[in-house]
């Protein structure tokens, strides 16, 4: 597994959540991590989640930290666990910098009751996909919440680096874990 970091700004519109987006972007051809820095408004017609449909909510953020995650396998319920997987990282990458603050709820990250996080799973034609924006600003937000400037995170996109080694880490580290045990009987 492979990432890359765009160090140019992207704003993520929900078209993005598409596969192949790496190769086709960045030319990383396989399961990737790709973190790049941008706005964030997704608007009904691009949304993903069905709840947030039902609801008429929209997610909008000035400025943040996107994270698109493809796996080539159809296999949803693995890809939300991967998602939580991403979750955690996130947040022990943020424990590593001091952040002592934070508290997940499935895949999500708060600071009381201020949202840090947007995240979300699906599938495409020839791969499961994630999407995992981090506010940097938490200005003009449509909801309460925290940002990762609010966090004194300085190097937004070397944090982000960061995340996906962690992440790209964790999976080598499960394939491995399958190869290393015997069966029984």
């Amino acid at each position: 597994m492979n990432y890359t970091v765009l160090r140019t700004p992207l704003n993520y519109d929900g078209t993005q959540l598409q596969s192949l987006f790496a190769y086709k972007n960045f030319g990383l051809m396989g399961d990737s991590v790709s973190v790049f820095r941008g706005s964030c408004r997704v608007e009904q017609d691009e949304m993903v989640d069905m709840e947030d449909v039902l609801a008429k909510d929209w997610i909008y953020s000035e400025d943040m930290l996107h994270f698109i995650v493809e796996h080539f396998d159809m296999d949803l319920e693995k890809t939300i666990i991967r998602q939580r997987l991403l979750i955690a990282s996130i947040k022990e990458e943020l424990e590593k910098l001091g952040v002592r603050t934070l508290s997940r709820s499935g895949d999500d990250l708060y600071e009381v009751d201020n949202k840090l996080s947007v995240s979300i799973s699906t599938l495409s034609p020839v791969s499961t996909m994630i999407h995992c924006g981090l506010n940097v600003s938490n200005k003009n937000t449509p909801i309460p919440t925290i940002g990762l400037a609010n966090l004194k995170v300085q190097d937004v996109l070397g944090f982000g680096e960061n995340v996906a080694r962690h992440y790209c880490d964790e999976v080598l580290s499960m394939r491995l874990a399958r190869c290393k045990v015997r069966g029984v009987s």
